[in-house]
């Protein structure tokens, strides 16, 4: 029973998930009455997210009185979004070509004009806001993370006359952490409700044209998980790194699938990171930081949706170049648009505009987005786990997992 104890939450989560989504396929749009209850639990998540987000990344930085480690995390947290992205990419290309996600299909169209995206100006909105109000929100969240980070670094450097200040952040992000768990006692009934009405509201429409595509993608993700990420796990720390991944990213990731949000899954994944025995101040500068700016699941869909407008429009999907311009589009969409308010739009704009599709495509890839969200916020959430796991296996050591 003792060795059972971590499963049985993970467990109960996956129980209530099952009875909602047959709940949704039993009542279908009438399930959709239970949405209230899965938007409660949403709801207290995002309110979660901006406190949580500072007093984690303030007080980890503050506390740490190793600025050169600081840089170290930094260093291969970014080095470690930008190859597990690329990865990502490469095996969503391969698997494209090998097996055709379109068929027979065909969408007719006609050709329209197009704003140019202005990506100079997006970056600003990227990183920047224009009064410290805009902070408070979690549509700024990149803003916010560097505001917390540049906190944390100048309470560190006051030293003594800032160590009040950085305990009781941490005293705080202590506080934030009871807070999720609280709200996690909820979780079974707000998740069950959410897939009830997310089956019951949307399930016929996989249905169709785009069938193909997303018996590809949906297949692609979960052989993803079960397989690239146990390899993750066990570089980080052999058996004991798997053992611990697969005792704590159902939660996260069952949450993830339910809210479509990367952001509402933050407060379970800082939870798992923390059962895993992820350092400190490695899973509080990388989960958040993750959040926003590292989605391997965007990376995949990115190529699939390349893939698709190539076949649906009857364009040969061939030749180096167009595969390095759809590589280069996934990295782009996982790593630096997706922290871009409207970065899954400015991904598209670029994918329609550097193949010369005509703007009409635009509805297609929507489409094609949506109907990929949940399982690509699923792996976008647990990425985040094996990240913080192999950034922790190379700052503290190939020992960093005790028992």
């Amino acid at each position: 029973m003792k060795k059972l104890k971590p499963f049985i939450f993970p467990l109960i989560l996956i129980g209530s998930v099952l009875i909602g989504s047959l709940i949704g396929v039993i009542f279908k749009e009438d399930a959709t009455v239970l949405k209230p209850f899965g938007e409660v639990f949403l709801n207290l998540m995002y309110t979660l997210v901006v406190p949580l987000v500072f007093f984690t990344i303030s007080s980890s930085i503050a506390n740490m009185v190793n600025m050169k480690r600081l840089g170290h995390i930094l260093k291969y947290l970014f080095i470690t979004f930008l190859f597990t992205s690329f990865v990502a990419a490469v095996l969503m290309l391969i698997v494209s070509l090998i097996i055709d996600p379109v068929g027979s299909a065909s969408i007719p169209f006609v050709s329209e004009g197009q704003e140019a995206v202005n990506i100079g100006s997006k970056i600003v909105e990227m990183i920047t806001v224009t009064d410290f109000a805009s902070l408070l929100s979690k549509d700024h969240m990149l803003p916010l993370i560097i505001f917390s980070i540049i906190f944390g670094i100048s309470i560190s450097l006051l030293g003594k006359e800032g160590k009040k200040i950085a305990t009781g952040l941490e005293t705080l992000s202590k506080i934030m952490m009871k807070f999720i768990r609280i709200i996690m006692y909820y979780a079974p009934i707000g998740l069950g409700a959410y897939f009830a009405s997310l089956v019951g509201e949307f399930g016929p429409n996989l249905l169709g044209s785009y069938a193909r595509s997303m018996a590809l993608y949906y297949g692609m993700c979960i052989l993803y998980f079960f397989i690239v990420y146990t390899a993750y796990s066990y570089f980080s720390h052999k058996k004991k790194g798997i053992k611990a991944f697969y005792k704590n990213a159902f939660a996260p990731a069952l949450t993830s699938l339910a809210t479509q949000s990367s952001l509402a899954s933050l407060p379970s994944n800082l939870e798992a990171a923390e059962h895993m025995g992820v350092p400190k101040d490695v899973r509080e500068i990388c989960m958040p930081i993750g959040a926003t700016m590292h989605m391997e699941g965007s990376s995949m869909a990115a190529i699939l949706k390349i893939v698709f407008l190539f076949g649906i429009f009857g364009v040969p999907f061939t030749g180096i170049d167009t595969y390095l311009i759809a590589l280069l589009i996934a990295v782009l969409s996982g790593v630096v648009m997706s922290g871009i308010p409207g970065g899954g739009l400015i991904g598209e704009m670029l994918i329609v505009s550097l193949y010369n599709f005509p703007a009409s495509a635009f509805p297609i890839i929507a489409t094609i987005a949506w109907l990929v969200d949940p399982p690509a916020t699923c792996l976008n959430v647990t990425g985040d786990i094996t990240s913080s796991m192999l950034v922790t296996r190379m700052v503290d050591g190939k020992d960093w997992l005790k028992d």
